[in-house]
C-alpha cells in the first residue's frame, strides 16, 4: 500500500485535500470517490513530502521566466516534451536544470505537466499549478502561459515598488535609532559631568536621558534577551490563526497603509481572477486559489464567505459587496460582467484600473511617511537639545546671580 495526496471537490462544492492508502492511482482515485469527493489531483505522496522539502527551488522571477521560455516554445509549435528539453538545453542555472530535468522525466513518464509541478512542490505553488492545470484542459497552453507570466511579473513589479516605496523611510529611521542611541548612552553622560560637578540641578528631560543612558549602561544584556525572547514570543502567537486575524485587520485600519494593503489585495485579487478565469478555471477553484495569493487573513475570510455564497448559487457581486472589503466599483464592474458574460475581459480591464490605483496609493504613501518621520524626529531632536541646553542655562543664571 502506498500513500496518495488527493484534490478534490466535496459534496458542497468546497474544495478539500486529504491523502488515501492505495494500492495504485486508480485505486486512490476510487478510495475519494468512495468518501463522496470528486478527485481533481490525485498524485503519490509517498516519501515525496519530505523530497520536496530538499529539492531545490527558485525565485519568482525565474520562474516567470521558465514559463514565458515554455510558452515560446509551445507557440512556435514545439511539443511540450520538445519545449521542456529546450528551455532545459538553455537553462544557465544548476536549480533550474535540476527542476526541468524532474519535470522532463515526469511528463516524459505520461504524466501532466502540472502534475510533475504540484509533485515537484516549492516554487510551484497552487496559482501557477492550477494555471498550468487550465492550461492543459483548455488546449490554449501557451496563451495561458504567457498570462500566469505576466501575472507573476506584475506580482514581482508590485512588490519591488513597495518595497522601493519603503527602503528611504527605513533608512533614515535606522540612521536616526543609531543617533539617538550613540548620543544619549555616550555623549550626554560626558557633556553632563561638568555640570553634575558643579552641583547644578538638572532639569527633567536631562535626568530623564541620564536614567535611560544608566539604565542601558547596566541591563543591556538583558534587553538583548528581552528582544529576542520577545520576537519568539511575537512570531508563535501571529501564527495562532485567530491572532493573525485581528493583526492583519488592525493593519488594515491604519491611515494611508491600510488602504495601501487594501489596494495592492483588490488588484492581485482581481487580476488573478480574471487571469484563471480566461484560461477555463471554474470560479470556485479559482476563488480557492486567488484566496492564498492575498497575503491578509481578513481579505482571505471574506473570500471564504464569497466562495460559501457562490457554491449555493448566488452571483459573486452580491457577496462581494457584503464582505465590505472590495471597492464598489469592483462590485460593479463584477456584476455587469456576470450580466454580460464577459466577466473575464471584465476583470482584466479592472485590473488594469487597480494597478493604478496601488500606483497612486504608493505614491500617497511614499509623500505621507516623510513628513511623519521628520515629525518625529523633530520631537526627539527638540527633547534632546531641551536636555543639553536647560542646564547650560541654568549655570548661567546661577553664575550670573553669584556676581
Amino acid at each position: 500500500m502506498r500513500s496518495f495526496a488527493y484534490q478534490a471537490i466535496d459534496g458542497n462544492g468546497r474544495s478539500v485535500s486529504g491523502t488515501v492508502m492505495a494500492s495504485s492511482r486508480d485505486a486512490a482515485m476510487n478510495s475519494v470517490r468512495d468518501l463522496g469527493r470528486t478527485p481533481t489531483e490525485v498524485v503519490e505522496a509517498d516519501g515525496d513530502m519530505a523530497a520536496s522539502a530538499s529539492r531545490p527551488t527558485i525565485p519568482a522571477s525565474e520562474v516567470a521566466a521558465l514559463m514565458r521560455e515554455l510558452a515560446t516554445g509551445i507557440e512556435a509549435g514545439l511539443p511540450l516534451m520538445q519545449s521542456l528539453v529546450t528551455v532545459r538545453r538553455q537553462s544557465t542555472g544548476q536549480k533550474q536544470a535540476v527542476i526541468l530535468d524532474f519535470l522532463i522525466e515526469k511528463v516524459e513518464a505520461g504524466r501532466p505537466l502540472h502534475e510533475a509541478c504540484r509533485e515537484y512542490g516549492a516554487p510551484f505553488d497552487d496559482m501557477i499549478v492550477g494555471m498550468i492545470r487550465a492550461a492543459d484542459a483548455s488546449g490554449r497552453m501557451h496563451e495561458v502561459l504567457h498570462q500566469l507570466a505576466d501575472l507573476l511579473e506584475r506580482s514581482l513589479e508590485l512588490r519591488r515598488e513597495l518595497v522601493g516605496a519603503t527602503i528611504y523611510p527605513m533608512i533614515v529611521l535606522s540612521i536616526m535609532g543609531i543617533s539617538v542611541a550613540i548620543f544619549v548612552t555616550i555623549l550626554l553622560p560626558k557633556l553632563m559631568v561638568p555640570l553634575q560637578q558643579q552641583g547644578v540641578e538638572l532639569p527633567w528631560p536631562t535626568s530623564v536621558l541620564l536614567g535611560i543612558a544608566d539604565f542601558i549602561g547596566a541591563w543591556w544584556w538583558a534587553m538583548i534577551g528581552v528582544v529576542v525572547v520577545g520576537v519568539l514570543v511575537w512570531r508563535g502567537w501571529s501564527r495562532v490563526p485567530s491572532n493573525q486575524r485581528i493583526v492583519d485587520g488592525l493593519l488594515l485600519r491604519i491611515p494611508v497603509l491600510g488602504n495601501l494593503l487594501r489596494d495592492i489585495a483588490v488588484a492581485r485579487f482581481t487580476r488573478t481572477l480574471g487571469t484563471l478565469s480566461s484560461a477555463g478555471v471554474p470560479i470556485l477553484t479559482a476563488l480557492s486559489i486567488v484566496r492564498d495569493t492575498l497575503g491578509n487573513t481578513v481579505m482571505m475570510d471574506a473570500i471564504d464567505e464569497v466562495r460559501e455564497r457562490v457554491t449555493t448559487g448566488g452571483s459573486l457581486a452580491t457577496p462581494l459587496e457584503r464582505c465590505g472589503h472590495f471597492p464598489p466599483l469592483l462590485v460593479q464592474i463584477v456584476n455587469i460582467g456576470e450580466r454580460s458574460g464577459r466577466l473575464e475581459g471584465m476583470l482584466m480591464h479592472a485590473a488594469s484600473a487597480f494597478d493604478r490605483q496601488v500606483n497612486n496609493s504608493l505614491k500617497v504613501f511614499t509623500k505621507a511617511l516623510p513628513p511623519f518621520l521628520l515629525v518625529i524626529m523633530a520631537a526627539i531632536a527638540a527633547f534632546v537639545l531641551s536636555a543639553i541646553l536647560l542646564p547650560l542655562l541654568e549655570m548661567q543664571e546661577a553664575i550670573s546671580n553669584t556676581r
